[in-house]
């Protein structure tokens, strides 16, 4: 369900939609999204990807997965992608919070639960976080091929999205630039309805242009906003992370 693998760099370069259907259950759509702190792309790219992400969930979001890999170390850059998540956002996405680890089958190699793994010492940060997002985590085995277990998995990954639903009266997650592509969404297929109706070729084509200006236009602000956020919160980032070197090599 989730891609991960030995690499330096970010696996997902793009936003991918994944859905699939439940067994007696929901049509689940999964969006996979690159790392907001990843040094092969641009502060640009990734903003254009934030909204694309945005426009496929146009109706909300119902969860938000803090994917990160059992038994490793958390890094700074996975701390500092909460709070520009936050940043983006606002810090009610902690509502809708569930953190996923991967890696399952590392715990198990040593007798391990993911309780156990938090008992022997969990760091500050994920305690905080789990702290915040009350409590929610699920682990999923990355090698296994028992169904039995990896569907358990995914019923415990479920059963955290509709608790979630439930303590938010039923309403998605939406922000203000959730709203404005919605409303250009809207617009667009109201104007596309109207002039169908009435058959005018030379009037679609027309609409068409005009909606993709203003479209292109409105993407375009959105995209500055958000790339003055990511550039503010990393180059708070870096100052820390020369403050942290600085303080190591005083203290050598």
């Amino acid at each position: 369900m989730f891609t991960s693998e030995l690499q330096a760099g970010g696996v997902t370069m793009e936003c991918v939609m994944y859905r699939t259907a439940i067994k007696d259950g929901p049509i689940i759509n999964v969006i996979d999204t690159p790392g907001l702190f990843d040094s092969s792309v641009s502060a640009n790219y990734i903003t254009t990807e934030i909204l694309k992400c945005l426009t496929m969930a146009e109706g909300g979001i119902h969860a938000f997965m803090f994917v990160l890999s059992a038994g490793n170390r958390i890094t700074q850059e996975e701390e500092s992608t909460l709070d520009t998540l936050q940043l983006i956002f606002d810090s009610k996405i902690l509502d809708y919070f569930i953190v996923v680890f991967t890696g399952g089958d590392k715990l198990e190699a040593n007798e391990q639960t993911l309780d156990d793994y938090f008992s022997e010492g969990c760091p500050k940060f994920l305690t905080g976080v789990l702290r915040l997002c009350g409590g929610r985590k699920v682990v999923f085995n990355n090698m296994t091929k028992d169904k039995v277990k990896n569907a358990k998995q995914v019923k415990q990954l479920l059963a955290h999205v509709e608790a979630i639903e439930k303590n938010n009266g039923g309403k998605p997650y939406t922000n203000q630039m959730h709203r404005m592509i919605k409303e250009k969404g809207d617009k667009l297929r109201e104007q596309q309805r109207k002039v169908k109706s009435k058959k005018l070729a030379s009037e679609i084509e027309v609409m068409k242009q005009d909606l993709e200006l203003e479209h292109d236009e409105k993407m375009r602000r959105m995209t500055q906003l958000l790339e003055r956020r990511l550039k503010q919160n990393s180059e708070a980032h870096e100052r820390a992370m020369r403050e942290m070197r600085e303080a190591m090599r005083n203290y050598k």
